[in-house]
């Protein structure tokens, strides 16, 4: 079982930027297409971006699309969330996920590796 470990969360005005990273351990990352989920208390996670194991493939959220860049570092066994132009709405607790899909797949239900997840807080 892989293990996900994000960092880089944090409090930021509205407007500002952050870059969260997840790193693995325990399986072959590069053979998994990676996603980022985000859940605020009392809503359902939703998806954010993912990325395929084999870098031809990404999917973003029409919410986030144009301000989040989702990247990979296959030697470093990091997945990486730049997000800019940040707003409140997308304060949440963030969640990278792995998946053996081969495509960029949005179901949540075909992630079977989580982290622990991250706090982004945006003030406006």
């Amino acid at each position: 079982q892989v293990q996900l470990t994000e960092s880089g969360g944090g409090l930021v005005q509205a407007g500002g930027s952050l870059r969260l990273s997840c790193v693995a351990s325990g399986g072959a990352f590069s053979r998994y297409t990676s996603g980022w989920f985000r859940q605020v208390p009392g809503k359902e996670r939703e998806f954010v971006v993912a990325i395929s194991w084999s870098f031809d493939n990404t999917n973003y959220a029409n919410s986030v699309r144009g301000r989040f860049t989702i990247s990979r570092d296959n030697a470093k066994n990091t997945v990486y969330l730049q997000m800019n132009s940040l707003k409140p709405e997308d304060t949440a607790v963030y969640y990278c996920a792995l998946t053996v899909s081969t495509l960029a797949t949005v179901n949540e239900r075909l992630y079977n590796s989580w982290g622990q997840g991250t706090q982004v807080t945006v003030s406006s």
